[in-house]
């Protein structure tokens, strides 16, 4: 059986579940023939250039248009337009695409970004191919782009997720709430004492996490400064290398500073909390790492669902400030019970079997 995995590269949160999903089905199912898909590969220079710089420089310096755009392409009264304006635009720009799908026409095509799946559900709409069609939505709310007609399965994160689609009009067999596919390597077994060697921390102190994703975005430093007297506070300032340069040369007692890092896990299993933006794939490894999130920097429109399903089940936090933010981290110091009490309802929404009933599903 061929299996075709296809993300897109504007944020990582794509690209990290699609490629979740290839190792763990390689690993599982030799049997399949896979195939990790980047659609912007196969799509005009100009429109992927829109696609991932235009939005890096919206979400970091013009905030203001992204949340516009995101409430006119999802608003009931000018969706009609912008929808049809989209795939219009959307199909101009992916022909070499849209020709890959249909010379391949593989029997099951996992997407985990709404252009490809636009893309393939019309095409077997006009009976163009006839694969099987899942979309994974990789955030907690859900944009209309992810909803199109043809589409197989709906494979979502959470019930707020579900019934935000029911809302929309998908059909409840249509949609698996299974959870979204993460690395297995968040499900290790971690020995903090080992960890905290290997980082040069101290193993016994209240330690807080800050990591905003690869651009290093939001009020970090002042974070640091904030709670470096109270707490052990680790810093991933991951692309933003003005910031990691300045922090260095502060030397802030009980900060330590990283640049990119490559095993987020094992700074998650040294936290007791993080700080951090609410992406849909970072609120599934939290969720499975069972660390209390304070989110900060959201960005209009897709993060802020994100917060707001998050909230309907007890877990996580948007303070005003970053008064309230230490407020907030402090008391979680000084009553474990509380930090307990956030582990005990992540246990409950978390879905560690994601990539298993992925596998489950495709057949």
């Amino acid at each position: 059986m061929k299996v075709l995995i296809i993300h897109a590269s504007a944020g990582a949160g794509h690209r990290r579940a699609a490629e979740a999903i290839y190792n763990y089905l390689k690993e599982h199912d030799p049997g399949l023939k896979l195939e990790l898909l980047d659609a912007l590969s196969k799509t005009n220079a100009l429109f992927k250039f829109d696609y991932t710089k235009g939005y890096s420089f919206l979400i970091k310096y013009a905030r203001i248009v992204w949340r516009w755009a995101f409430w006119a392409t999802g608003s009931l009264i000018l969706r009609p337009v912008s929808r049809q304006l989209a795939r219009l635009i959307n199909r101009l720009n992916s022909r070499e695409l849209i020709r890959y799908l249909e010379q391949e026409n593989p029997e099951v095509i996992i997407s985990t970004h709404f252009l490809p799946s636009e893309l393939a559900a019309g095409l077997k709409k006009q009976g163009r191919i006839r694969s099987k069609i899942i979309t994974i939505i990789t955030d907690y709310g859900v944009h209309p782009f992810w909803i199109s007609p043809a589409t197989d399965l709906y494979v979502v994160a959470s019930d707020f997720t579900r019934q935000r689609l029911l809302l929309e009009g998908v059909p409840l067999e249509l949609i698996c709430v299974s959870g979204l596919p993460f690395d297995p390597k968040f499900m290790r077994h971690f020995d903090r004492r080992v960890l905290a060697h290997k980082f040069g921390i101290d193993h016994k102190a209240f330690t807080v996490l800050l990591m905003t994703g690869s651009f290093g975005l939001g009020p970090l430093e002042k974070i640091a400064y904030a709670l470096h007297h109270d707490c052990q506070v680790l810093v991933v300032c991951a692309g933003n290398k003005t910031l990691y340069r300045r922090l260095v040369k502060k030397n802030l007692k009980q900060v330590k500073v990283f640049g990119f890092v490559s095993n987020t896990e094992e700074l998650m299993a040294v936290s007791q909390v993080i700080v951090t933006k609410p992406g849909g794939s970072t609120i599934t490894e939290v969720l499975i790492m069972e660390l209390p999130p304070v989110f900060i920097n959201a960005i209009p429109g897709q993060e802020t669902a994100n917060i707001q399903a998050l909230a309907q089940y007890g877990i996580g936090v948007c303070p005003r400030n970053i008064q309230a933010l230490k407020d907030y981290i402090l008391d979680l110091k000084d009553h474990p019970q509380k930090l307990e009490a956030l582990r005990q309802k992540m246990q409950a929404v978390q879905k560690p079997l994601a990539l298993k009933e992925l596998e489950r599903v495709i057949r």
